[in-house]
């Protein structure tokens, strides 16, 4: 059974800095992409940054291009959201994605797996 795990959301001042991990286990991890979404309160989940199976290729959304990285290490099964700059509009909740095809994609059906969420806050 896959599962993912996430870790370092909290509560930051705008233009500070936090980093997303997420954990995989059940499966075997280099095989498949993995992304991030957010949530926030009354909208859509929107993709955020997605990587490809062995890390070459990422794609970051336009609204946290240059300011958020996305990254994975594939001998401890993590991948990790880099977020600098952050800004109150970047405040939600974020979930790490698995897929089961070795590329990502920006709309949230094409993925199959789910964390549990980390909340990020970011105040003015």
């Amino acid at each position: 059974q896959v599962q993912l795990v996430e870790s370092g959301g909290g509560l930051v001042q705008a233009g500070g800095s936090l980093r997303l991990s997420c954990a995989a286990s059940g499966r075997t991890f280099s095989n498949y992409a993995m992304g991030w979404f957010r949530q926030a309160p009354g909208k859509e989940r929107e993709f955020v940054a997605g990587i490809t199976a062995s890390g070459a290729g990422t794609h970051c959304a336009d609204s946290v291009k240059g300011r958020f990285t996305i990254s994975r290490d594939n001998a401890q099964n993590t991948v990790s959201l880099q977020m600098n700059s952050l800004k109150p509009e970047d405040t939600a909740v974020y979930y790490c994605a698995g897929s089961n095809t070795p590329s990502y994609s920006e709309t949230p059906q094409r993925w199959d797996y789910w964390g549990q969420g980390t909340q990020v806050t970011v105040s003015a």
